[in-house]
């Protein structure tokens, strides 16, 4: 289609400027016409630009006997749609508009299906705060997908909420997290408080467990070692790798 665009331009000779005065567009969007991009090319300029070209408006959508004289389909169509008058043309513009739309849309759901199946998909349990701590709700379980496909091996995972570990997680991020006895010497943790749960960077500091934010505006937090009386505290395991979740 874009190699009858321009020499049916130069046919008449005409520049990219002349096109698109007679058009009612620049020189830029005429070129990318002249270049197959028609995607968002309305039904009114598609008329216009076959009349100033002296071609079909079948061949702008790629099916009309100038494109390809050997195909008996669209030299019958083409032939048939010089015969019709021009409301008729346009109702027949509309509908060959439509299917090519709906053509792309399909193309592009399946495109998009094959990515989704080139993604990993995580399994996420609830939400641990980078704030203010978030509590336990109903153990609701989430799928997220990623493009990584060097992840570690891992327990479970989750999705954080807040921004007190910011820059190294961000609010949404997915952690993976496998669970760990050893005791913490400033990395990062998920760590349950009285049922709410925190990631943090975790180290034990004399008789503290210290719950220390990357994020300069929150405060670290300090819990009693071992947990006092009416207290309770549980470190549930390590960080050991994140990803931002792909958008699907």
């Amino acid at each position: 289609m874009e190699n009858i665009l321009k020499e049916k331009r130069l046919e008449k000779k005409l520049t990219l400027e002349q096109v698109g005065e007679i058009v009612g567009v620049g020189k830029s969007t005429v070129r990318k016409w002249e270049n197959g991009m028609i995607e968002n090319m309305g039904r009114d300029k598609i008329v216009s630009l076959s009349k100033a070209l002296g071609i079909s408006p079948l061949d702008i959508l790629g099916i009309g006997d100038s494109e390809n004289k050997t195909d008996p389909i669209k030299k019958e169509l083409n032939d048939i749609f010089d015969l019709l008058n021009s409301k008729r043309q346009k109702k027949v513009l509309n509908f060959a508009s439509n299917q090519l739309d709906e053509q792309k849309d399909n193309v592009l759901d399946i495109n998009k299906t094959t990515e989704k199946n080139k993604l990993i998909p995580i399994e996420t349990v609830e939400k641990v705060s980078a704030g203010f701590g978030f509590h336990y709700g109903e153990n609701e379980k989430t799928t997220y997908y990623t493009s990584r496909n060097n992840l570690p091996r891992f327990d479970f995972a989750t999705v954080v909420d807040g921004d007190s570990m910011e820059p190294t997680l961000h609010d949404g991020d997915v952690i993976l997290i496998r669970q760990n006895y050893d005791t913490p010497q400033g990395g990062i943790y998920v760590v349950d408080y009285d049922g709410t749960s925190w990631v943090k960077e975790v180290s034990i500091v004399e008789n503290e467990l210290v719950l220390h934010s990357i994020n300069e505006k929150y405060r670290d937090r300090f819990l009693p070692v071992p947990p006092e009386d009416g207290e309770y505290w549980n470190i549930v395991g390590e960080v050991v790798d994140w990803f931002t979740p792909e958008n699907i």
